[in-house]
């Protein structure tokens, strides 16, 4: 029986980056340090920012790892400011229900540091909105494509994506008004599209505050597994 020629699919070698360990010691420090300090803001300027630094910022989030490489996500960026109040009106009539009887008493005492509440003005303030979707398939010449751990895939690109907009000195909110079908309908994205996150993004307001919170040490989220 002849045997079936496999698909040969084109590769690239690799080499990486090599930096010796003193350097690699330093960089992860002055990185570590860097991101330490990065603080979610509810407090933002209106002052503008360029838009090649979003693009920037998003194209570094969407350089994240995927399931199958299908890099299953849409980054809609929001500047125009009758979007951003249509974004906002609905986003506070969801956030009003959740404070006045969605929320258990648990969950609204955990927020009590926050001194958070329905309204969001920020959503208005901000000169940018970030909004990122998932996408469960994708399609091709009106065919489904399938694809896969979706939810990991974009929350790690959030992850790239909150890492550089702190890098590139600017802050952010991660902002998750629940259920957020609205931003589906007032973005109008296809069906294969569901809202993930919403983000402000911009300067902070020169008298924004954050609440003086502590994270939590190496000995409580480091567990090492070492030969003895």
């Amino acid at each position: 029986m002849e045997e079936q020629e496999k698909t040969a699919h084109p590769v690239l070698a690799f080499k990486g980056v090599r930096y010796a360990q003193s350097e690699m010691l330093q960089r992860s420090r002055e990185f570590y340090h860097n991101m330490e300090r990065r603080r979610t803001l509810r407090m933002f300027s209106d002052k503008p920012v360029a838009r090649e630094i979003i693009e920037y910022i998003i194209m570094t989030a969407s350089s994240a790892p995927s399931g199958a490489h299908k890099q299953p996500w849409t980054f809609c960026v929001v500047s125009d400011p009758k979007i951003k109040h249509l974004i906002r009106e609905a986003a506070e009539k969801e956030e009003y229900l959740n404070y006045h009887g969605r929320m258990s008493e648990e969950w609204l005492r955990d927020l009590e540091p926050f001194g958070t509440d329905w309204h969001k003005p920020f959503l208005e303030i901000a000169p940018y909105l970030i909004v990122v979707f998932k996408k469960s398939y994708d399609l091709e010449q009106d065919e489904k494509r399938k694809n896969y751990y979706v939810n990991e895939s974009v929350g790690i690109a959030c992850g790239f994506l909150l890492a550089a907009i702190h890098h590139a000195g600017l802050v952010a909110l991660t902002h998750t008004p629940s259920p957020m079908n609205f931003l589906q309908k007032i973005l109008k994205r296809p069906d294969n599209e569901r809202p993930f996150l919403l983000i402000p993004v911009g300067y902070p307001a020169d008298d924004a505050t954050v609440p003086d919170l502590k994270r939590k040490s190496k000995e409580e989220v480091i567990v090492w597994f070492e030969a003895k």
